[in-house]
């Protein structure tokens, strides 16, 4: 695949030991997340890699076309969902994961993470994806598709470290979706770091200061 979505790349020097790819939210796009960069305080270089998520016409809002992994028909927690979009995102964060390994940094010095609508492609792609991630992170979002999770999970990061972190006060995506996610992944042996915090559908500044110790840490040369 060379059609690849277009990103927003970051290194903190040169020769870069891992890489993050970082997926942003609804409506949003690869810069979202670009300024936490020298905030994350990663103590060896890294790439950052924001794609853009594609064009598309959103449901629940109006139908306007913004940048979005998949379609959203509703609001109802078990409303249909757009399983079509979200395996569509799935094959294009799996191409610029394969682009890493290319570029000379294998799955196991990667971390696949995402905000809202990204985490939750995050998570899809990463817990599926067939070569071992250094970790995976998932930022006030939820678990797609959990019918059929056992079918479609990979052995080889069945072991790999999962970050999840919510605002108490989400009232885009509340909280207890990001709990459902946590509970279910650890049911199915996973092992999660779980992370609260008092804000609403973002990120503060305790929450980067754990994001940033957390990537030091599963990306650390052992």
């Amino acid at each position: 695949m060379d059609n690849y979505l277009k990103t927003v790349e970051v290194e903190t020097g040169e020769q870069p030991e891992a890489s993050v790819l970082w997926l942003h939210g609804l409506g949003a796009d690869g810069h979202d997340f670009e300024p936490i960069v020298p905030e994350l305080g990663l103590p060896f270089p890294v790439r950052y890699v924001f794609p853009h998520a594609p064009m598309r016409n959103v449901t629940i809002n109006n139908g306007m076309a913004m940048r979005a992994w998949y379609d959203i028909y509703s609001f109802e927690r078990d409303g249909p969902v757009d399983e079509a979009g979200i395996r569509e995102s799935q094959q294009s964060v799996e191409a610029l994961l394969k682009r890493e390994q290319q570029r000379g940094i294998p799955p196991e010095r990667t971390v696949l993470a995402g905000f809202s609508q990204g985490g939750a492609i995050a998570l899809q792609t990463g817990l599926a994806y067939p070569h071992r991630l250094a970790g995976i992170m998932g930022l006030s979002c939820y678990l797609p598709l959990q019918k059929g999770f056992e079918k479609s999970r990979s052995q080889e990061n069945q072991a790999t470290p999962v970050l999840l972190a919510h605002g108490s006060v989400d009232t885009v995506l509340p909280q207890a979706l990001g709990e459902n996610a946590r509970d279910f992944l650890t049911r199915q042996g996973y092992s999660v770091e779980w992370h609260s915090y008092v804000v609403a559908h973002g990120v503060c500044p305790p929450e980067i200061q754990d994001i940033g110790r957390w990537l030091t840490r599963v990306l650390e040369k052992r």
